[in-house]
């Protein structure tokens, strides 16, 4: 496992926040998964998952994201991504992710407020 993924779990205002550092592919994508599973296991409104601090993401690891965001939304939740670089925003706008369950913020406190 690459050396320098690493995740952060606290909580604002009692929603989850997951932070992530690093890049999110075949390799982190599982503890990615994990790290939001353990989350959900309170029923919170939404998860917030922070990844100013990823530079890459791959199939594996959108599918991830995308499995995650699919079970919140089963269990009434949200899943509230604080993303602003544009080569990961793109990513979310062209597989259709930020037009069904996942919402898209500039900023975390911003993403916390819209639990």
């Amino acid at each position: 496992m690459p050396l320098d993924f690493k995740i952060t779990t606290s909580e604002t205002n009692s929603v989850p926040v997951i932070s992530v550092d690093g890049e999110i592919d075949i390799y982190t994508s599982p503890r990615l998964t994990e790290s939001i599973g353990s989350a959900m296991a309170n029923h919170p409104k939404a998860v917030v998952l922070n990844l100013e601090n990823v530079h890459y993401i791959d199939s594996t690891g959108l599918g991830a994201i995308a499995l995650s965001a699919e079970n919140l939304s089963t269990q009434g939740g949200r899943l509230n991504v604080v993303c602003t670089k544009p080569q990961l925003v793109k990513i979310f706008e062209v597989s259709g992710l930020n037009q069904k369950n996942v919402n898209i913020y500039d900023i975390e406190a911003e993403a916390v407020k819209n639990t």
